[in-house]
């Protein structure tokens, strides 16, 4: 029988599942909605469905299918005793530990057990979902090989998974590595944790496209609009992307002075950018460690996967292979869209 473990990340639109095996093969993906608009216990009960419908479909898979493929013949699900499934990797957004997801403001629990997101008797363990993201990008993506790096994914807001000595690090209280609250400008502009001037206020897309938006009149500009209208020369824009590369270099200046990263990867859509981003933001670094040299920007590899491969990572430790995934290959089969 083909053991597998469940990996499910969870975030407030929607849910990605995945079944994988024990050498990496991605067997199956498949997404959900997250119905957080009808309450936590709502969300909850959704995550047990799903990890039951991919344990069952996992049950139907052919002992030794060829890597990426993505479904299996239709036979019976065995039983929960034959079942092939050794693990659940689950990761939330908030704080969490890895037996409870403490609290999710987007998804409105609090305190909620490893135990209770499943009904079927096999190990589960919680991870965060940034933290989680930057665990997958040491072990098989960008960071591979280097045991101290800053995962930081830029989107609608910004925090960070510090990798250290190959783990990521959540601090004495889960709360490490939220970055985009650092004031970079404390005399800046108001931020929605009521700091001033914090990183994210003008470095996250969601910034960087309100902040043009209010300066040029024009509602509604996404970041992406606002990089090409800066290549293009308009000056809003350039004004508003210069704050965001400034503002970002601050913040991984401080944050190489205190803990020294051999790199920084970088991911999360704003990241798309390419060099619009990077090449600005490598210069601006260099020029502020003005006695030492900036650790190297790098891509993140595995995208909006990131997340869902570490949760196959988690599935696996919590099956008891704590070294799982440095020798797998990652091959990720097209998700489906939420229904």
């Amino acid at each position: 029988m083909r053991s597998f473990v469940v990996a499910l990340d969870v975030g407030g639109t929607s849910m990605k599942g995945a079944l994988v095996d024990q050498v990496g093969t991605v067997l199956h993906t498949e997404r959900r909605a997250t119905p957080r608009a009808h309450g936590p216990e709502a969300v909850v009960k959704t995550i047990r469905a799903f990890i039951t419908h991919l344990t069952r479909l996992g049950d139907t898979l052919p002992a030794t299918p060829a890597r990426g493929v993505q479904g299996g013949p239709n036979r019976p699900a065995r039983s929960q005793e034959q079942s092939g499934l050794v693990g659940v990797g689950l990761i939330v957004p908030g704080i969490v530990t890895s037996d409870t997801a403490v609290y999710a403001a987007n998804l409105g629990w609090r305190d909620v057990p490893a135990a209770d997101f499943t009904t079927l008797d096999v190990p589960v363990m919680l991870g965060h979902d940034v933290r989680t993201g930057g665990l997958a990008e040491c072990v098989l993506g960008a960071g591979r090989g280097s045991p101290d790096f800053l995962f930081l994914p830029i989107g609608t807001g910004i925090a960070a998974a510090m990798i250290i000595n190959g783990e990521p690090y959540g601090g004495a209280t889960g709360w490490g590595g939220e970055v985009g609250h650092i004031p970079v400008l404390p005399t800046g502009e108001a931020c929605a944790c009521g700091q001033i001037g914090c990183l994210e206020t003008y470095a996250s897309a969601a910034s960087v496209g309100r902040r043009y938006s209010i300066r040029a009149g024009r509602p509604d500009t996404r970041a992406e609009q606002v990089v090409s209208l800066a290549r293009a020369g308009d000056p809003i824009a350039v004004e508003v992307w210069n704050d965001a590369i400034e503002a970002l270099s601050l913040g991984l200046a401080s944050y190489t002075l205190l803990l020294d990263p051999i790199l920084i990867v970088l991911g999360g859509g704003l990241a798309e950018a390419g060099p619009a981003l990077t090449d600005p933001l490598r210069e601006r670094l260099a020029k502020r460690l003005t006695f030492r040299e900036a650790p190297p920007l790098r891509p993140a590899a595995l995208g909006v996967n990131a997340g869902m491969l570490g949760a196959a990572l988690l599935g696996w430790q919590a099956a008891g292979h704590p070294d799982i995934g440095h020798t797998w290959t990652v091959n990720v089969p097209e998700t489906p869209p939420v229904p």
